[in-house]
């Protein structure tokens, strides 16, 4: 530095600035190998299959002095690109398809620059094969033509793919479908077609093969799985023609005629042969060979037969030729040859029609008589027919027919060639039926076949069939259904069964008979049918009304049938309805109903159904009754027993009352009995309260008061001793036990002082009379047990009254009486008071009270209702 000092100043600005020129290198590329993920990219390798978009490269280069890069990505002209880069980051991305078959190489110039100096590096990616292509077969399609006398394991044919991919997915390997359905073979690695060992082609037999040949890869991986794929392709092999079959005769048998009006020189008849090698065949040559006997002659080329004798000089009736065709090949050599029989028949004109004969000469009736139904199968042997055709050869075949009901019988034989002996056998035994069908005719018909004129002629065949017992007597039902009344006398009928039997003669004569163990009381006429009852017979409805059993038809053999019988006996009103007892005693509370009940004996409706009525009463228009159910109630307007007392001035409670029960029969019957009612006056409560209860029953607004009286002194006596108590505990200092005031609260000296002047007994009759007794009785009655004496229970207290109502007493049918105690209390305690043994007690208060209310009723003068 101190040398620099003695420069000019000019000369050191310029050293200056060479310094600086100097120390701007230029930035390069990491060179990290060919493995490397980060880089220049060279020597970087992509498979095929990289999916577009992947971060397949990261430039990675630095700057001497640190100054930031920027990467780029170039092409030469012309070029695809296929990257694309980040050029701050310097990651590459692919953005175009791989194809290795098309590009396995892409020249890249990436660049790496610091603002002032750029380097740039051409670069070759590798593009690495992927299994992505298929094999394709080449030089298709394949035909192949092939000698049928190839011999069998000989190669046809050469099949050849190509595969694009490197490896094994380049690899090609070839096999056949249907192996095992065709006769070929291929071998794997070259593709060489070859027939099958021990397998021969036969151009007869097939003329064209299609194979199918399937070109697999060997594999490879595409976009990470292993992928295989192969092509398929059809061969087509066809077989040619060589001389190795001999001539065929087309049409055998072969049959000729020479009719009697055949000129000489006339053609018979055409044999014709070719040659068994179709695809080159070779002309044919005809000769008879023998049994011509000089009368016949063939054409070499045509095989035209032709008669060159006059019919009449023709010595046999039928002539059988040996032909022989012969293959003539180009050369004119002959070489494969084959024989065909011919029969010539001579015959004359059709001049006769076919004619039936009998034992006796022709015949066009013929009769038989046979048992109906016989086997199947079986031949008619009383029918000797014959027919014949006085012509020759086609002139003398015709057809055998039976003309009739089909399907009962069939003739043999059906074809004829002059004369034949006829046959009828049965094929149908059902329809064979003396019943349906006593004769049975029909026509059998011969009429040539083959003949212009269609001759024909008839015969009619005459069959009379014998009865045989073939037929079960049959029921006109399975079952019979019959009513008969049960007051009907011994002897009378109950219905009548019928059954046929359309067998003839005795075996078509039924008999009946009844079995069983409801035939006890009836009885079968064995030839009517008609069933009736034993003359002893008595039915009755009510012991059984339903008998059941089986009657059997029966014919000269024992065939029978059953059918079964069901009779129902009718009921027949014979019984009146019956009362337990003629008088009856009934005791009725009053709302409450009493019930009568009276029993019809009769098995059915109606005439077990009894209605109820009212004949008689005293007084009336007291009573209802239920018409149904017997039930018998006081007319809604009687609801206490002050009302019935004013009815009548007995005040005994007790009335009869004349019921009538009646049934529905027709005619009716009808049975009376007498009824006595003894009424009273059901009391839910029953002692001094409840009689004040009942006799207030009219004025609620009273009750409620002597209630709220009785209360108020209660709540005051009990004022009082609460308050006595706690002075004398006040002074004492101590507090009673509870026990002895409970004592004090239970003495009942007081209430027995009280109850003295209610000492009562009750009559034995059904009227309540109230006696005053004297405190030895009353206690003995109190509970209505005279045997032992109990002390008297005081009453239940009655429950509050209900709020006083404007609505009349008839308009409410929940109130049975409408009285304080009765309109209070329910039903369930009335039960609990009768079990506790208050019932006579409470009875006894109500009446003594009731009867002092009367008497001041009386001396006031207010009604009593």
């Amino acid at each position: 530095m101190k040398h620099v000092r003695h420069f000019a100043p000019s000369l050191f600005l310029s050293l200056v600035h060479v310094c600086l020129v100097q120390a701007n290198y230029a930035p390069y590329f990491f060179d990290n190998g060919a493995r490397s993920t980060n880089g220049n990219m060279a020597l970087l390798s992509l498979s095929e299959d990289t999916p577009v978009g992947t971060h397949v490269y990261t430039l990675n280069g630095t700057d001497p002095e640190g100054d930031p890069v920027i990467y780029g990505l170039a092409y030469e002209a012309g070029s695809r690109r296929y990257f694309s880069v980040d050029k701050n980051l310097g990651n590459v991305t692919l953005i175009e398809e791989l194809d290795r078959e098309k590009e396995d190489e892409i020249e890249v110039i990436v660049s790496i620059s610091d603002g002032l100096s750029t380097v740039s590096e051409k670069v070759r990616i590798l593009v690495m094969d992927a299994n992505d292509e298929s094999p394709e077969f080449i030089n298709t399609p394949y035909i192949v033509q092939v000698p049928e006398n190839v011999p069998s394991g000989s190669s046809i044919f050469k099949i050849e793919a190509m595969d694009k991919d490197t490896g094994s997915g380049g690899s090609i390997t070839y096999f056949l479908q249907n192996i095992h359905a065709n006769k070929f073979t291929i071998d794997r690695h070259s593709g060489v077609l070859r027939i099958k060992t021990g397998v021969t082609l036969d151009y007869e037999k097939s003329r064209t093969h299609f194979v199918v040949v399937v070109a697999k890869d060997g594999g490879g991986k595409l976009r990470g799985d292993n992928k295989v794929f192969s092509a398929t392709t059809t061969v087509t092999v066809n077989v040619e023609d060589v001389q190795d079959t001999p001539p065929m005769f087309i049409g055998t048998p072969y049959y000729g005629y020479v009719y009697e009006d055949t000129l000489a020189g006339s053609e018979v008849l055409t044999v014709v042969a070719l040659d068994g090698d179709r695809g080159k065949p070779n002309s044919i040559h005809y000769c008879i060979v023998n049994g011509d006997e000089g009368s016949f002659k063939i054409s070499n080329t045509t095989g035209a037969i032709s008669v060159i004798k006059s019919p009449n000089q023709l010595k046999k009736e039928v002539y059988e030729l040996k032909v022989q065709a012969s293959e003539v090949s180009q050369e004119g050599d002959i070489s494969e040859y084959a024989f065909a029989t011919v029969t010539i028949r001579v015959v004359d004109l059709n001049n006769h029609p076919p004619t039936f004969y009998g034992e006796n000469g022709p015949q066009n009736r013929f009769e038989l008589t046979m048992y109906e139904h016989p086997p199947e199968g079986e031949i008619l042997r009383g029918l000797k027919i014959t027919v014949n055709d006085s012509d020759q050869g086609a002139n003398a075949k015709f057809n055998l027919r039976l003309v009739g009901p089909g399907g009962v019988f069939r003739v043999v034989p059906q074809t004829v060639l002059n004369e034949a002996q006829v046959t009828i056998i049965v094929e149908n035994s059902a329809a064979i039926d003396y019943e349906k069908f006593k004769v049975l005719t029909f026509k059998l018909l011969a009429i040539e076949v083959n003949t212009p004129e269609k001759f024909s002629s008839t015969a009619d065949i005459v069959i009379r069939l014998l009865d045989t017992n073939d037929n079960v007597p049959k029921f006109s039902s399975d079952y019979y259904i019959a009513r008969i009344p049960e007051n009907s006398p011994g002897g009378s009928n109950v219905v009548a069964v019928t059954a046929t039997d359309p067998d003839s003669g005795l075996w078509g004569e039924v008999k009946y008979s009844i079995y069983g163990t409801g035939a006890d009381l009836f009885l079968i006429h064995p030839s009517t049918g008609i069933i009736y009852t034993q003359p002893w017979a008595v039915l009755d409805a009510e012991v059984n009304s339903k008998y059941n059993f089986y009657v059997k038809a029966e014919d000269a053999d024992g065939k029978y049938s059953l059918a079964e019988v069901f009779i129902t006996v009718l009921d027949v009103n014979d019984h009146s309805p019956e009362f337990n007892e003629n008088i009856q005693e009934k005791t009725m509370i009053i709302g409450s109903p009493v019930k009568i009940e009276a029993i019809d004996q009769d098995a059915e409706e109606p005439n077990n159904i009894v209605d109820y009525s009212i004949m008689q009463a005293d007084p009336a228009n007291v009573f209802d009754i239920d018409q149904s159910t017997g039930e018998i109630k006081l007319k809604s307007y009687i609801r206490s027993l002050d009302i019935i007392h004013n009815i009548t001035k007995n005040k005994d409670c007790i009335w009869s009352v004349v019921v009538q029960a009646k049934d529905r029969g027709s005619p009716s019957f009808s049975t009376t009995a007498v009824l006595k009612i003894d009424i009273t006056e059901e009391t839910l409560h029953k002692g001094p309260m409840a009689a004040f209860l009942m006799q207030t029953k009219d004025n609620p607004m009273k009750a409620l008061g002597v209630l709220a009286g009785v209360m108020g002194i209660m709540v005051l006596i009990t004022i009082m001793i609460s308050t006595a108590m706690f002075w004398r505990n006040k002074r004492s200092n101590k507090i009673m036990p509870v026990r002895r005031i409970i004592k004090k609260r239970q003495t009942p000296q007081s209430r027995a002082v009280r109850m003295e002047w209610l000492k009562f007994k009750r009559p034995s009759n059904a009227a309540e009379k109230f006696v005053v007794e004297d405190d030895a009785k009353s206690l003995q009655n109190e509970n209505s047990n005279n045997n032992v004496q109990v002390a008297p229970v005081p009453p239940t207290a009655p429950l509050p009254p209900p709020p006083p109502t404007l609505a009349p007493r008839g308009d409410t049918p929940g109130w049975r009486v409408p009285t304080v105690s009765g309109s209070l209390t329910p039903k369930f305690i009335n039960k609990q008071l009768k079990k506790r043994g208050h019932g006579s007690t409470h009875n006894a208060l109500v009446s003594e009270l009731k009867m002092k209310f009367e008497k001041r009723n009386a001396a006031i003068g207010e009604p009593h209702i």
